[in-house]
């Protein structure tokens, strides 16, 4: 039986890491395997980790059906796929996955945040939690500067922690006027983004 599954955390917790890790090994003793991504940091067509591994993937374009993606997979005889930046895609999207697990009987292993920088869970996660087979939590995670453990991904504007502001943000922003920095619950609720800040 064919399953979807969700593997969440943090930002700069590894789940791009983990996507093209689970795709090499996968596509190591077989060539059914394909890659998607819903927005990575990079150019577009491409999974990239922040450790500086990446790898050519299907973009797919948040809010539009999958399906000529899908015609695509089933041409190819794919049976696994694995979805980075899932928490980009729409709920619809989400449901269209489910159904090419449970109909067409591909595994699916999507990756992507839980929360925004609101503290607000993504819709497609929260449709991934609601509906997934599995739903893990990286063991890995992102820590605060305090050494805690970061639970909260701060988007920073200017030096502040920003309250308000756009949900979906794609591209790589690790640097300059806009950034992000994964904060402990405490110093999330301060906008406290060092010991001296």
């Amino acid at each position: 039986m064919a399953e979807l599954t969700f593997t969440y955390g943090t930002m700069a917790a590894g789940k791009s890491t983990l996507a093209l890790q689970l795709c090499w090994q996968l596509r190591e003793g077989r060539s059914d395997v394909a890659l998607w991504t819903f927005g990575d940091r990079s150019d577009e067509g491409m999974v990239t980790s922040r450790i500086g591994i990446e790898a050519a993937a299907e973009a797919v374009e948040p809010g539009v059906s999958i399906e000529r993606h899908v015609q695509d997979l089933v041409d190819h005889g794919v049976r696994i796929l694995v979805i980075d930046e899932a928490q980009f895609a729409s709920v619809d999207q989400i449901d269209e996955l489910a159904r090419l697990v449970d109909e067409r009987g591909i595994d699916v292993h999507a990756f992507g945040l839980c929360a925004d920088f609101l503290l607000n869970v993504f819709p497609a996660s929260a449709r991934l939690f609601a509906i997934a087979d599995w739903s893990h939590e990286l063991p890995l995670t992102s820590s605060c500067w305090c050494g805690q453990k970061g639970r909260c991904n701060a988007r920073v504007v200017d030096g502040v922690v920003a309250r308000e502001g756009t949900q979906f943000v794609t591209g790589d922003v690790s640097e300059g006027a806009v950034h992000y920095q994964v904060l402990c619950r405490t110093h999330y609720r301060l906008g406290q983004l060092g010991p001296d800040v």
